[in-house]
């Protein structure tokens, strides 16, 4: 516990603040205020209408960590009658539709993975768990007994009154307006003519939170929304069956289908509605409550109902409980929640301000989660739960735009309930980021797929004519109609002609930046586990590491001369992270300073790799590409048909090659040079669901999916990225051996006993057949191997697990046979990947043990 902290201001005492403020004093850093423009036990933002709806089932671990927390922390608050501020009435989402019921055996399968008690049901059980329900709609449903309702306002003042307790200031009708930065840091809070001195600034304004942005530069993409709850009048198996006035016994109710939503509120049903137009608010045409006019009825963030867009759902809900037809609609209102351009909330320090940090785009649902994991961010410098997913600076800047976040988050609000495949892209924006290769992708019949804003190449049509010629053993099986979504038999012809022959793979759509100054290389040093101080025309695959050892990103780091670095990396996450530290360093020793330059949109990169690569380069480069004039992971300038172009022997999908690195403009040159280049050599164009199928084939990691913060290096099978030889610190180096030997679970290659059936991720793995209950461990990454035969699945399991063990993966409900495989499944002498001839072993010194040596470059 530290014997000083830095001056904290938090801006908003809603859910978000108001934990966040006990979360931190929990931890002893009690030198915080916090700024409510409202009345304290009626703030006016969205904790004070919410519903308390609390259903825990998500596909991210992280956000389904934060439910099971803001779970068990409200059930710990308890008031002065002993209660606590969470009502366990569990929860259930119904089916009326069979496409709906499949997906709810999917949904049970998240939990499972997560830990979290789950059970597909009956209609009779459903029926059981909630009375009113007509049998004759219902199919089935998930029941999720831990669930219920979070009594956010009133636990939000006892976490008020505790904090009070241990030091914590609350300062309520007070407005922020402004904050003083200095030097790419925050000084201090204005409030009118005041002004507080602060060190660390946290916004929790809920949807007010872009206005806060403003006052420091940061971008907060959420956009506000109206989303419309009613309550009936009095129904009459309701009376006298619940306590209180909100009380409530059934559990809360989804209706998806109708993006309906349904809890009991004393002797009332209290209904939600997603089923309505998306109702976007200008922030500046809000009411402007006086802070004692504020009530429950009347607060900023409740609008006056529109009954008109209710009429429908009002006659589903109808139909769906016949009992409520002898009711009416007794009152409502058009409550305002934040919506985003993914649907994920914002958490995280400004990649622009040091020490001004956000908590934004928070449900009730996750508010008890989230706020515990800020304050540690905050107190530790990262979080004991996995922030990738919902990390403020994961938006690109051309995706924060006022018009990208409206547009974005109001598909969001109508697709909330709708069941969405991994692979769905958006319908809308589209080709809001393209590749200089773009039109020739249209060219060659590209199915493309939405990634960041960027279009991907998902699988080429003209690769279909080669479709007669694919040997049988290369084809892809058929499949279910799940897993048949966003697949074409035509990515089995592109990995084989990856294999056999060459193919062009456009990677422009990967995070690059630029390090550069006297400062980069020990920079870059002190930050990952390889060695930076190298020659010019190193390149390593590396990791970043949080302070506790978890792996925050892999990336690559091309060292170009003394000064220049490239590096590959993940999202626009790393590119704030290494942006922040080299302001650091360049305040600290100005002799050292560093800047960082986003380079992805003005250069392109085209990923050549196949057994012939090197045929197809003879003919339009004169530079030495041979194993010892760009030997694997090197680097060096070279020219391509005329064109500079930057060359780095590696490869993403185990075969030889390059990544071919061009400025932009020169990009649909180079396209066309290689292409016309590699036509007597057997060259395609190859897509997503092809790499894809070849990186789990050579065993490649893929940072987000297979490895988080959550994981340590050995376990997550790259030990090797730690370089043994580096003697130097880095950040988490002290970190790692003591994590190493605490951690109970790593990372396995599954293949799937039957050759027809195919996982996509996410799913429960189970140890013992016909076992029940949650998961041993869950599906990380899968995918068919068209070289190898097979369906591969990596999966996080116990470290007892051994390979030749049999295990179980449960996929919609049905248990899948698969056996634990040594790995890498192609190539483990790493033959084809450093090409015929090539003698360049990787020094032994430079490798952590490990079951087999995996370089990847980061997808």
């Amino acid at each position: 516990m530290p014997t000083t902290t830095p001056r904290i201001v938090i801006i908003g005492a809603g859910i978000v603040g108001a934990n966040l403020a006990d979360e931190l004093a929990q931890l002893g850093w009690t030198n915080t205020l916090v700024l409510e423009q409202g009345p304290l036990n009626i703030p006016g933002g969205s904790t004070s209408h919410a519903p308390g709806l609390v259903f825990s089932s998500n596909g991210s671990k992280s956000m389904t960590e934060f439910a099971q927390y803001t779970i068990e922390k409200y059930t710990g608050l308890k008031g002065a009658d002993g209660t606590g501020s969470f009502l366990p009435v569990g929860g259930l989402e119904i089916a009326t539709t069979a496409e709906r019921l499949q997906d709810l055996h999917r949904r049970a399968g998240w939990n499972r993975s997560w830990g979290v008690e789950a059970h597909i049901v009956d209609t009779d059980e459903c029926l059981k768990q909630f009375p009113m329900l007509d049998a004759d709609k219902v199919l089935g449903g998930l029941l999720t007994p831990g669930d219920g309702l979070a009594l956010a306002a009133k636990g939000t003042q006892i976490v008020i009154e505790r904090a009070r307790a241990a030091g914590v200031e609350f300062r309520d009708r007070t407005t922020v307006t402004d904050i003083e930065t200095a030097n790419g840091k925050v000084k201090a809070v204005k409030v009118g003519d005041e002004r507080i001195e602060a060190d660390i600034v946290v916004s929790c304004a809920g949807f007010w939170g872009p206005n806060i942005g403003k006052m420091v530069g940061t971008p907060i993409p959420l956009l506000p929304l109206g989303h419309q709850f009613a309550w009936t009048t009095e129904v009459p198996s309701l009376v006298a069956k619940n306590q209180g006035p909100a009380g409530a016994s059934a559990p809360i109710l989804r209706y998806q289908d109708k993006d309906l939503y349904y809890r009991e509120w004393g002797d009332r049903v209290g209904i939600g509605s997603y089923a309505h137009r998306p109702m976007p608010v200008d922030l500046n045409e809000l009411p402007n409550y006086a802070p004692d006019e504020i009530t429950h009825e009347r607060m900023p963030s409740s609008l006056e109902f529109t009954p008109e867009d209710f009429a429908g759902e009002w006659e589903a809900t109808k139909e769906l409980l016949p009992e409520l037809a002898q009711t009416q609609i007794q009152r409502g209102f058009n409550g305002i929640f934040s919506f985003t351009p993914d649907g994920g909330s914002l958490v995280g320090e400004s990649r622009e301000v040091d020490g001004f940090f956000v908590a934004e785009a928070v449900w009730v649902t996750h508010g008890g989660g989230i706020a515990k994991a800020v304050a540690e961010l905050i107190s530790q410098g990262y979080s004991n739960t996995d922030l990738s997913g919902c990390d403020l600076n994961r938006f690109e800047d051309a995706l924060t735009t006022p018009e990208y976040v409206s547009e974005t988050s109001q598909q969001n609000f109508v697709e909330i309930y709708d069941i969405l495949h991994p692979l769905q892209p958006r319908v809308s924006p589209r080709d809001v980021r393209l590749s200089p290769f773009h039109d020739r992708q249209v060219e060659l019949g590209a199915f493309f797929l939405e990634t960041n804003g960027w279009e991907r190449p998902h699988w080429y049509e003209a690769n279909a004519a080669l479709l007669d010629e694919l040997p049988e053993e290369w084809a892809a099986p058929a499949r279910d109609e799940w897993s048949n979504l966003f697949h074409s038999p035509i990515a089995a012809v592109e990995a084989w002609k990856t294999r056999t022959a060459v193919a062009m793979f456009d990677m422009t759509q990967l995070k690059r930046f630029e390090v550069k100054g006297p400062g980069a290389g020990p920079l870059l040093h002190s930050l990952t586990t390889s060695s930076m101080l190298r020659k010019p025309g190193a390149v390593s695959y590396t990791l970043l590491l949080d302070e506790a050892g978890g792996i925050t990103s892999d990336i690559t780091v091309a060292i170009l001369d003394k000064e220049t670095y490239q590096v590959g990396a993940n999202s626009n996450i790393d590119f704030a992270y290494i942006s922040r530290k080299a302001r650091e360093q360049s305040a600290a020793d100005p002799s050292q300073w560093v800047t960082v330059r986003e380079t992805t949109a003005g250069t392109c990169c085209i990923g050549l790799w196949g057994p012939n690569a090197r045929a197809v380069m003879s003919k339009v480069s004169s530079d030495d590409l041979s194993n010892a004039g760009l030997k694997y992971f090197q680097t060096k300038q070279i020219t391509i048909g005329g064109i500079p172009v930057t060359a780095m022997r590696l490869s993403y999908v185990g075969e030889f090659g390059w990544e071919l690195y061009a400025s932009a403009d020169v990009g649909h040159k180079l396209w066309d040079v290689l292409f016309e280049a590699g036509q007597e050599h057997g060259i395609i164009a190859g897509g997503r669901e092809a790499f894809n199928s070849m990186r789990l084939e050579k065993g490649f990691r893929s940072f987000g999916t297979d490895m988080t913060s959550e994981h340590e290096p050995v376990q997550a099978g790259l030990g090797f990225a730690v370089k043994a030889s580096k003697t130097d610190d880095f950040v988490g180096k002290s970190a790692l051996a003591a994590r190493a030997e605490a951690a109970t679970k790593k990372l396995y290659c599954l293949t799937l006993d039957d050759r027809e059936s195919v996982v996509l991720g996410s799913e429960p793995v189970y140890l013992n057949a016909g076992a029940e209950g949650s998961g041993d461990g869950y599906v990380t990454s899968a995918s068919y191997g068209y070289t190898v035969g097979k369906t591969i699945a990596y999966a996080w399991l116990p470290n007892s697990v051994e390979v030749g063990d049999s295990v179980e993966i449960e996929y919609l409900g049905k248990r899948l046979p698969a056996t634990v495989s040594v790995e890498p499944l192609y190539d483990p002498e790493m033959t084809r990947l450093r090409g015929d001839g090539d003698s360049d072993p990787i020094p032994a010194v430079e490798l952590v043990q490990t079951s087999s040596p995996k370089v990847p470059e980061p997808a």
